[in-house]
């Protein structure tokens, strides 16, 4: 049997707008056969919040705290709560449903939660998987705001806090994962840049927040960059799903597919605030 073979895109910083049109891009480009199995790594510049495809931002996001702080606010194509993206790895997997990866949804939820299971352990880290979804028990409202205070479906926490968050597309036959590891996190913007129904000032409602979510140097004694956590997650996940994995970039035609979704789609305000108006 011939070994699954996936692209490896490792991704400068880039914008909201930009991650997310290339993520959609590499999703069609799969999808119509033009690309083999992708596990893209990327990082955010300037610090972004993304809202599910069904949210509200006016409802979920405080966008004047976003303009002062210099906090993009983007769509995504997945669903989910609204997530601070700064100084993390987001992953992003793309791929048919066949071969390694099935039409089900939780199994593959699980799967790639293994990697990033294995992951977070080889750096060091004690992680628990969440096989459910469910509410903290004595989570407030504003707490439940943030995405990674929240887990679902199998993912990870660490000392009783959410260490990461993921949101799945599937779409005639392909499906696309993408995800976040906080390596730092800085639960006051969280508190800030989210509408967290709570009378507590930044500074209390950050203190609450770091009650129910975690990142990685949290907890390390030896302190690890973004690179490295890249690094291990690469190793990681092709410990889980061995295949052959080539360092890619993306072709000419999806860049340029990325450019005109960045443009019609995801940097324009009609998309990113759609739902409002109707409202």
């Amino acid at each position: 049997m011939t070994e699954p073979f996936w692209r490896r895109i490792v991704s400068g910083p880039m914008t909201g707008a930009a991650n997310m049109a290339l993520d959609e891009a590499l999703f069609r480009s799969v999808q119509a056969g033009n690309s083999p199995p992708v596990l893209r790594l990327y990082r955010w510049h300037p610090a972004t919040v993304t809202l599910g495809y069904g949210q509200r931002g006016d409802r979920q996001v405080n966008l004047s705290a976003c303009d002062k702080l210099g906090v993009d606010v983007v769509r995504r194509l997945t669903g989910g709560r609204a997530v601070l993206h700064a100084t993390e790895m987001t992953y992003a997997v793309i791929t048919p449903e066949t071969g390694i990866f099935s039409a089900n949804i939780l199994d593959n939820y699980r799967r790639i939660a293994v990697a990033l299971q294995h992951c977070l352990q080889q750096l060091g880290l004690a992680v628990e998987m969440v096989s459910g979804r469910h509410e903290s028990q004595g989570t407030s409202s504003a707490e439940q705001s943030a995405c990674f205070t929240a887990p679902s479906y199998f993912e990870l926490s660490c000392n009783g806090r959410k260490i990461c968050g993921s949101a799945q597309k599937r779409d005639a036959g392909c499906f696309l994962q993408h995800g976040s590891l906080p390596v730092e996190l800085d639960p006051v913007m969280l508190f800030s840049t989210l509408n967290c129904e709570s009378d507590l000032d930044a500074e209390a409602g950050g203190r609450s927040l770091a009650r129910h979510v975690g990142w990685i140097n949290r907890w390390l004694e030896h302190q690890v960059t973004v690179e490295q956590v890249e690094e291990q997650f690469t190793a990681s996940f092709a410990h889980i799903f061995p295949g052959r994995f080539v360092d890619d970039q993306p072709t000419a035609p999806e860049i340029a597919l990325a450019k005109e979704l960045e443009q019609i789609k995801y940097a324009n305000p009609a998309w990113t605030m759609k739902g409002i108006a109707d409202s």
